[in-house]
């Protein structure tokens, strides 16, 4: 997308935010779009399909702090809607190059020796716009953008690891023609005018500079049959399922990148990349506390008492831990190296809560021996609560 298509688009309008908008609005907005519009929600939708595309688009600028400072300082300086054609009175079609023969003169404003400009011309000023800060318009290959996803990982999935295939619904390259936008047995032909450039040299007056080739569209090559499939564009709509391992340890909320698994560059560039957003669904027995997995187990009254040695269960079999006598509600012990074991990490531990069960109901005999043993053994230590109640009882 060039400089000049961003002039034309309101594209926080297209988002629904405003211009302050924090980074996080945006994304927030996009997400809450993307899911809205989507194709797959959509089928043969054709008006939402655009609006996707529209969305999409804005994002990928808006996303980026240095593609929207570019685009907020541009907007600012030549206002919206500035290269629009038609926008002169009359509906006369806006060329650059009327700027350009305005300003030809030495010590003319904008020429070479205005000095409001360091001294440089039109030419120069929006050259360095329209090609990023280089020599000339941006044409050649174009990064694909990136895509995003999102996975649900059961919760012994994700402390493991797993390889889980992922079908995405995105734009891809045409298998029919392998991109080039020609029909089967015929072959994109170098652009006779621009000759494989893209781009058209003039001079003007004192000036020198380059437009797109109104031939080829920028492109560099002209197709004269185009690809029944996807129509000369070279690219698709299309399912794909890729392969995607999810490390041990991942947690819920983190973003994996999968370098160049996004959509395609343009004219020969390189595909975006595919991040995928990680949701981990809660286990009925087990929790997470960083790399260390959390467990609560019930013991009874004696073996609190007494102590007792304890099978407990990990995410791949069983491990006992011995519970001292004389264990309180509430103790935690210690199963090492039995959490999340990551690559390049230490493993964690398996901590396990121990909470003591009393019984809601018991039987005569139980009862008995309970009476007994209340008999044999001391009180519990509330000597200070014991005091305190007579002081204010």
């Amino acid at each position: 997308m060039s400089s000049k298509d961003w002039l034309e688009k309101d594209f926080y309008a297209v988002l629904g935010v405003g211009k302050s908008a924090s980074a996080d609005d945006i994304k927030k907005a996009y997400r809450k779009l993307a899911r809205q519009l989507h194709p797959d929600h959509n089928p043969g939708n054709h008006e939402a399909e655009e609006k996707f595309k529209a969305a999409s688009e804005a994002y990928d600028v808006l996303s980026d702090d240095k593609k929207r400072k570019e685009y907020d300082e541009m907007r600012s300086l030549f206002g919206s809607g500035a290269f629009r054609r038609g926008a002169r009175p009359g509906g006369a079609q806006f060329d650059p190059s009327d700027l350009f023969g305005n300003f030809g003169g030495a010590g003319a404003p904008g020429g070479p020796g205005d000095r409001r400009f360091g001294g440089a011309g039109f030419s120069d000023i929006f050259s360095s716009i329209f090609s990023g800060g280089g020599a000339g318009p941006r044409r050649g290959p174009q990064r694909g953008r990136d895509v995003e996803a999102e996975v649900t990982l059961d919760f012994a999935h994700a402390v493991q690891g797993t390889t889980l295939p992922l079908t995405l619904r995105s734009p891809g390259v045409c298998d029919t023609c392998h991109g080039n936008g020609a029909k089967p047995g015929t072959m994109p032909r170098t652009c006779p005018a621009c000759h494989g450039s893209g781009l058209i040299s003039r001079n003007q007056g004192s000036f020198s500079f380059s437009e797109p080739c109104r031939e080829c569209q920028g492109a560099g090559t002209i197709v004269d049959v185009k690809c029944p499939e996807c129509r000369g564009t070279g690219g698709v709509t299309k399912n794909r399922t890729i392969n995607v391992r999810f490390p041990a340890g991942v947690a819920d909320g983190q973003r994996i990148r999968l370098s160049g698994r996004g959509e395609p560059g343009e004219r020969g560039g390189p595909a975006g990349d595919l991040y995928v957003q990680v949701k981990v669904r809660p286990d009925d027995l087990f929790g997470r506390s960083g790399d260390d997995l959390t467990l609560t187990v019930p013991i009874t009254i004696a073996e609190a008492v007494l102590g007792t040695d304890l099978p407990v269960p990990t995410l791949d079999g069983t491990v006992t831990l011995r519970v001292p006598p004389g264990t309180p509600s509430g103790r935690k012990l210690r199963a090492r190296g039995k959490g999340v074991a990551r690559r390049d990490a230490p493993a964690g531990d398996l901590l396990v809560t121990v909470e003591v069960q009393v019984p809601s109901t018991i039987s005569d005999e139980a009862r008995d021996a309970l009476e007994t043993f209340a008999k044999l053994t001391p009180p519990a230590g509330r000597d200070r609560i014991e005091a305190r109640r007579r002081r204010f009882g």
